[in-house]
């Protein structure tokens, strides 16, 4: 048996991990923040060519199946309901913008990505977060349990389950490791410990008001689930290079000024084709 010390004054212990994750997943699917991103910043309604217009790196038929998704989740609705109608953000989608503002500046605080635009940053962050069960071993952590098997009584986890969600997290910078003998015990990074004010913005999000309203998908987007995942990763390395030297981001959304999103050249585009999945 291990004593969970204090958490930190962060907020980490305190949030519900599955209310957190469940937020999570709605903006997880690849490209789902640009899309956002991009409909605050026009400020009106938008046809999925014009998305796609403004976000040349994504070819069209992903930005229609993106869109539909964020249909079925509530985080944009039709023109006066309609089918076929544009797309405009919900206040659902539209009150996203301190969860971004905190996920970019945990980014910009504690990861090294470059020169990277402000809607991946967050999209980077989120693929590092929303992972199931990753919250509850974060917080296991953070309230003192260090072995492998601590973790995973805290979490009431098999110890498999345990083990891939630590190297994951592990992975992606968030827990390191005394060292690779067995039995070694696990903390958090810098950048683990500095979570409680993501956690807590995305939790606020999520209220219970919102959770219930928004967690039956609408019937005229399920065939969108059966649809092939977005992929996870930009469309090849040049299209990554477009994707870092694009710094808009609006200041509704974003805690840092914005700047103007360059075109990205033809001969990118027509290289676009989708990756791998999540």
């Amino acid at each position: 048996m291990y004593t969970p010390s204090q958490p930190s004054p962060a907020s980490i212990g305190t949030v519900d991990a599955q209310r957190v994750e469940d937020a999570l997943s709605l903006i997880a699917p690849k490209w789902t923040n640009w899309s956002v991103q991009t409909l605050a910043e026009q400020g009106r309604p938008m046809r999925v060519r014009d998305v796609a217009v403004q976000l040349p790196f994504i070819r069209e038929q992903l930005v229609g199946k993106r869109l539909a998704q964020m249909h079925a989740d509530g985080l944009v609705t039709r023109v006066d309901g309609r089918h076929g109608a544009p797309y405009q953000l919900s206040a659902f989608g539209g009150s996203l913008s301190q969860v971004h503002a905190a996920l970019s500046d945990w980014s910009q605080s504690n990861l090294s990505l470059g020169d990277t635009a402000g809607a991946e940053r967050v999209e980077d962050a989120v693929r590092r977060l929303h992972l199931r069960h990753s919250t509850a071993v974060v917080q296991a952590l953070d309230a003192g349990a260090a072995r492998l098997s601590h973790v995973a009584e805290a979490t009431g986890l098999d110890l498999v389950t345990t083990q891939q969600r630590l190297n994951r997290l592990q992975a992606d910078g968030l827990v390191t490791r005394a060292g690779p003998r067995y039995g070694a015990p696990y903390s958090l990074t810098d950048a683990g410990r500095a979570l409680g004010p993501v956690y807590t913005a995305v939790e606020h999000w999520s209220s219970p008001v919102a959770a219930q309203k928004y967690s039956a998908p609408a019937p005229i987007a399920a065939a969108a689930r059966t649809q092939p995942s977005v992929p996870q990763r930009p469309d090849g390395p040049r299209t990554a290079a477009a994707l870092r030297r694009c710094t808009a981001a609006p200041s509704a959304l974003f805690s840092h000024a914005p700047q103007p999103q360059p075109r990205v050249p033809a001969a990118i585009t027509a290289l676009s084709k989708p990756a791998r999945g999540r």
